[in-house]
Order: structure tokens, then C-alpha cells, then sequence
């Protein structure tokens, strides 16, 4: 397994279901851990995601830039730069960006999710 990465290297994925960008930093693939996953997302005005859990790890994120909306079981948050937030292992979320600017975070699991259940099987 390689010690770096160069930033052009990492994958890049771009959203079926909206504008939101994501780049993987950490996953079994790149680093054959699964002791952590970790990735960076943007989530661009009005993107916003499917409401979904993962099985088997706490999920954390920690919010770089922005304004947007975390949606955790039947509570909503609202987060700006700075802000850290955790939804447990099986806790239903989604994320949303109402505001006119781009919102982005790092997510990291611990460990990486042995599943990831889509509340709605077709929105994803």
C-alpha cells in the first residue's frame, strides 16, 4: 500500500442524484484499512441527499466551509465552518444546502460501515 497519495490520484465522484462532489482519502482500496473511512463532500446550492444510515460504525463530520443542514433521525441542525457533528452507528441522516454558497465537510467512519441502507431503496 502506498504512504502518499497524490491529491490528483484520489477518486473523485460526482453525484447521480445531484451536483454534490465527493473525493475519497481514506478507504480500503487506497490504504487496505478498514479501521477509518474517510472523504471530503461538497455539496453545491440546493444539492442536498437521500436519507440513509450505515451499519457498524459512528459517523463523523467536520465542517470546512459553508452553511447547510444535517437531518439526523427526527432532529435538524444546522452547521456552519467549524461545526463537528456524529450521527451513531444506525442513526438515519442526510445532508442539505438551502444556502447560496458551497457547503463542505470531511466524513470520517469508525470503522468504515459494513453497509450503508438507503430509507427509500430508489433514492440514492
Amino acid at each position: 500500500m502506498p504512504s502518499v497519495i497524490p491529491f490528483s490520484e484520489l477518486p473523485k465522484i460526482r453525484s447521480t442524484r445531484d451536483n454534490r462532489d465527493r473525493v475519497d482519502l481514506i478507504t480500503a482500496d487506497l490504504f487496505g484499512t478498514t479501521d477509518i473511512k474517510a472523504d471530503h463532500i461538497t455539496y453545491h446550492p440546493g444539492d442536498s441527499a437521500a436519507a440513509h444510515y450505515h451499519v457498524g460504525s459512528k459517523h463523523f463530520f467536520f465542517v470546512d466551509s459553508g452553511t447547510g443542514v444535517l437531518h439526523l433521525d427526527d432532529r435538524t441542525y444546522t452547521l456552519n465552518a467549524g461545526d463537528v457533528a456524529l450521527a451513531d452507528d444506525g442513526e438515519v441522516h442526510w445532508f442539505e444546502n438551502s444556502s447560496d454558497g458551497d457547503f463542505s465537510f470531511y466524513e470520517l467512519w469508525v470503522p468504515a460501515p459494513t453497509e450503508t441502507i438507503w430509507v427509500v431503496a430508489d433514492d440514492i
